[in-house]
């Protein structure tokens, strides 16, 4: 148990069956009354965002959140399957639970599984890829003095804008967290 006193950023806790982490806090002391501690709280299932108010001497279960490091092998469907890298143990997840978040993801690739209870909820993929540029229009000579972009599509399927500069067959270094071109590789 912890109680509202001792919350800090990016602690997890049990709030009425919802698992939340705790993304901003304040203690206030006002002039009148009671202390309190003032929480923006994130829904780690759905996202949402909420803000609460507590008592300090409020008291919450901890949550466990488990991640843990997964192959991901191939799609099938509807159905994504991941290789756990200890046990080779495969699992099968739904597009619900997948998103968009492999969208700059090959096969094969490494990506983090997090599941609260033994039920996983998320897929977090790597914060950088590599991956090659398989469709874009040329780009003309003496047209970079804007810092001007283009679309491109990458192997695994996703549209990016990239610098004039790049062609076909390049390999991009992006940021898979805001889908920005780096740099090339």
């Amino acid at each position: 148990m912890i109680s509202a006193s001792d919350f800090r950023n990016g602690v997890t806790i049990e709030i009425d069956g919802q698992v939340c982490q705790i993304v901003e806090f304040q203690h206030v002391k006002p002039g009148k009354g009671a202390a309190f501690v003032r929480t923006k709280l994130k829904d780690v299932i759905n996202g949402g965002v909420t803000e609460r108010t507590f008592r300090p001497t409020e008291k919450f279960p901890q949550a466990r959140i488990e991640s843990k490091e997964y192959q991901y092998l191939y799609r099938d469907g509807d159905l994504y399957n991941f290789m756990d890298n200890e046990t080779y143990e495969q699992v099968a997840l739904p597009q619900e639970v997948v998103g968009d978040s492999l969208k700059f993801v090959k096969e094969n690739e490494q990506v983090k599984l997090d599941s609260y209870n033994g039920n996983i909820y998320a897929v977090e993929a790597p914060f950088f890829v590599e991956l090659e540029v398989t469709e874009t229009e040329p780009g003309f000579k003496g047209n970079t003095a804007t810092g001007a972009t283009k679309p491109a599509t990458v192997e695994t399927g996703a549209q990016i804008n990239v610098p004039l500069f790049v062609n076909i067959g390049d390999k991009v270094k992006i940021d898979t967290r805001t889908g920005e071109y780096l740099s090339r590789a």
